[in-house]
Order: structure tokens, then sequence, then C-alpha cells
């Protein structure tokens, strides 16, 4: 269920104590352990935790505290240590300027290095920062588009730096200080993070997590920070666990791949993945790179699109949600047939629906579709964007002509439905009032704004 990123079980305090501890962590939930090193020695321990241990993985590297001693031939024997068959990284490495243990020069100079290697051998690397933002930020924005995958772990910088580093597409972990009473502005930055750049982690047998805070912390305790983060992004806890767990997969190979999701339940409604194809081609849609959403796993080819049966079948009884949502990455009216079917069911059964399209769906079925909607979906939400036509030529890839095509079905599923609601996606190049005017005032109907998230590299 968890998956803890980040636990120093070679530390003296668990001597005598660590099979207890692994035991401790499994009755919890944890399925797997993620132990970086600090320097050398601590490197072979983690090795041999890898061994000992099947849910326990590692990461060989040298901690900003142990770079003082730092040259270049440490390089080649962090090279030959990391290929163990169960280290998954290079780790803990980075800068921290708030212990004057090693000078900055050998802090930068051992970083840069360690970043170097892990693009060689292709492994992610698990960042340490404290006190260093101004040049952990510039070292890192040097490597952007070189294809460096991070953690930033035990997080402690500002919103404007986390949202770059979500901009990178770099992970970022909080330990248990995000429990503590003082903390305030870390559950801030939290709450702006998407759960799909989030990681879990304790940072054992530091950062213990109220309510054993003042203890030794350990990995059976992480459940701990899972719950404070789906209490600030109101989730459950087992949806944190899934999306974080599917998050290390992605990023240090942890686990396996989920299957696809057919369906997928986001708060109290249950979504449908129709397709995963669209006659569009929007700059802010990850279908095609990373079709990922709340842990779930939406890639779907054409010759895996089930029928409406298997739907049905899994929705079962649609009073069960608050409501059925056709959404996936791609555009469900290319499949209007299979939503059409779905939907009779849903209806005759209690349940209530709303289409998420880009409104293209006439375009598409060469008819028009809008008075199919009567007594088949009750709430259509369509992706607007932007009120100019031009931009959203641009935005969608498509040409002009589709913006006014999009207008029109909107303004003709009105007479058809309960609700039609206008979307745009919160990008700085689009003038969220002007459109706000056009969409309630010229279309007359509800608009809303969308998080965006730029994907990075």
């Amino acid at each position: 269920m968890f998956i803890d990123t980040h636990a120093h079980l070679f530390y003296p305090n668990f001597d005598g104590e660590l099979e207890e501890v692994i035991s401790r962590a499994k009755s919890e939930g944890v399925d797997y352990i993620l132990v970086p090193a600090t320097d050398l020695k601590t490197a072979k321990q983690v090795i041999e935790l890898t061994e000992k241990y099947e849910l326990v993985y590692g990461a060989v590297g040298i901690h900003p505290h142990d770079t003082k001693d730092w040259d270049s031939s440490m390089i080649s024997e962090i090279e030959e240590l990391a290929k163990k068959e169960k280290i998954l990284a290079i780790g803990e490495i980075g800068l921290d300027y708030y212990y004057d243990f090693s000078p900055k020069e050998k802090q930068i100079e051992a970083f840069r290095a360690q970043i170097e290697l892990a693009l060689k051998l292709d492994l992610p690397v698990i960042i340490h920062n404290r006190d260093s933002d101004a040049d952990m930020m510039e070292i890192i924005r040097s490597y952007c588009g070189a294809g460096l995958k991070a953690q930033l772990h035990c997080f402690n910088g500002s919103l404007d730096d986390a949202m770059e580093l979500v901009g990178m597409n770099y992970m970022i972990s909080f330990t248990g200080n995000i429990t503590f009473k003082n903390a305030d502005n870390l559950r801030r930055i939290l709450q702006h993070i998407p759960p799909e750049n989030l990681l879990l982690e304790t940072d054992s047998p530091f950062m213990t997590p109220v309510p054993f805070r003042g203890k030794r912390n350990e990995p059976s305790y992480v459940r701990y920070v899972a719950e404070k983060i789906a209490e600030l992004h109101k989730l459950r806890t087992e949806d944190v666990a899934r999306i974080t767990s599917f998050n290390a997969f992605r990023i240090f190979g942890i686990g396996s791949k989920p299957e696809t999701a057919f369906t997928y339940k986001l708060g109290d409604s249950l979504y449908v993945n129709v397709t995963n194809r669209c006659n569009a081609h929007c700059s802010f849609c990850r279908r095609k790179d990373n079709p990922i959403l709340r842990g779930y796993n939406l890639g779907m080819e054409r010759t895996e699109e089930p029928s409406s049966e298997v739907y049905i079948k899994e929705i079962g009884d649609p009073k069960n949600y608050k409501e059925i949502v056709f959404c996936g990455y791609g555009e469900p009216t290319i499949r209007w047939d299979v939503v059409k079917e779905i939907s009779k069911y849903v209806k005759a059964n209690g349940g209530r629906t709303r289409l998420n399209t880009n409104g293209h769906g006439n375009i598409i079925n060469k008819k028009n579709i809008t008075p199919e909607l009567n007594g088949l979906i009750d709430v259509v939400s369509i992706s607007f964007n932007t009120f100019d036509a031009k931009q959203y030529s641009i935005l969608v890839g498509l040409d002009r002509s589709y913006f006014n095509e999009m207008v029109n079905f909107a303004k003709s599923s009105k007479p058809f439905v309960e609700k039609v609601v206008m979307t745009i996606v919160s990008m700085d190049e689009v003038d969220i009032e002007r459109s706000r005017k056009i969409v309630e005032e010229k279309i007359g109907v509800e608009f809303r704004v969308r998080q965006f998230f730029p994907s990075g590299k």
C-alpha cells in the first residue's frame, strides 16, 4: 500500500531492532522501503540491507555533510556500488549550508559530479537541500532538459521553487514535519503540489510525525505522512497510497505498473475512461507521454478499448456515486455510441451523468449529436480554453473553425441538459477574466477554471 522512499535503516539506533522495525512496517501496509546512503561506508551497509530484506531497495551517494574529503576518484567507487541489483538511485546527495560540515565549493563539486553519474547510469537522484536554495535551483536548472529524474526529499524550500520543480517534472516529498504544529507554511506549499509529483517518506530515524514526535522515527509511521497529505488534498489515504506508489514506480521502478483503469473513482464520482483517442492535440494534455491521473493508469490503445458491457459491469449500481463522468485522456464523443449505451444504463438505474468533452462531437460524428444528450446526459462540461479563436487554434492544434464549433456545441446543448459548464486551464497566457465574461454573458453558461501544471521535460 505504502512506499517509504527515504529511510536510513543503517543508523545505530536501529541496531538490534531491525527485524521488528521491518515487521511493523509490513503490518502497517508498507510494501517497499528505499534506503539512501550518506557516504561510501553506509553505501555498503545499504547494499547488505537490500540483500537481506526483500522489501528493501537502496541508493548510493555522498551526502553534502560528508563531501569535505571529496575527490573525483570517489565517482568510480559510487559507480561500482550503483551497479548492484537493488540500487535504484544516486543519493542522498545535494547541498546543506545550514551546518558548516563541508566547504560550499566541495559540496557543489560533489553534487554536480554525482548528478553527471546519475545521467550516465540513467538513474534518478535523491536530493538534500537545506538553506542552499539559490545554488540548488541554479544547479538543477542547468540540467533541465538533460533527462534528469529527481526527488527533492524533505522539502523545505519556497512555494515558487516547488512550482518550478513541478514544472520540471521532479518529485517532491515531505516528512513527518508536515504534522508539526508550526508547519503551516510547509502545509500550504504541499497543498499546491499536484499529487502526481508527490512521494512518501519518513526520513527515519529523523522527523518523527505527530503523535510519536520525540521518539525515533521508522517506516511504519509513513501512514501518518500519507494521512496528512490526504487531509490537505481532500483525498482518501488509500488514494494517496495508490498515487505515490505509482509515482515511486515511475521514478525508481519499485513495484509494478498498474493495469489500465477503465473506470476510476475520484471523490464521490466514478469516471469512465472511454478512449485515449482525440481529434485535438492540446499543448497541456499528457495523454501521449504520461496518461496518469491520481495514480490511475489511463493509457489505452484503440485495440484495448472495451465494450459498453465492460464499463457497465464495473459501474454496478450507479446510485453508489454522485455521478458517472465520461472523462479520460481522450475525447469521449469519438465513441459516442458506447457513451450512449452506458448512459442509458446509468439513467435507467437512477444515476446521474456528466460528459467532459472538447465540444467537437458534431464534427467527429458528422451530425448534430446534441439532441441525443436529452435524457442521457445531465451535465456537459466543455473545454473552452480561451476566448480568442487564434489562441484556441494554437492551444488545441486545430484550425480556428473548431473554436466556433465548440461554442456552437455549448449553445446547442443547453436545451437538452440540466447544465453546461465551460472550463479553461490556468495558464499565464490565457486571459481568465475575459474568458469568464464571454462564457457567462455571451454564451450564457457556467464558467470554471482548472488548475494547470506544466508537464516539464
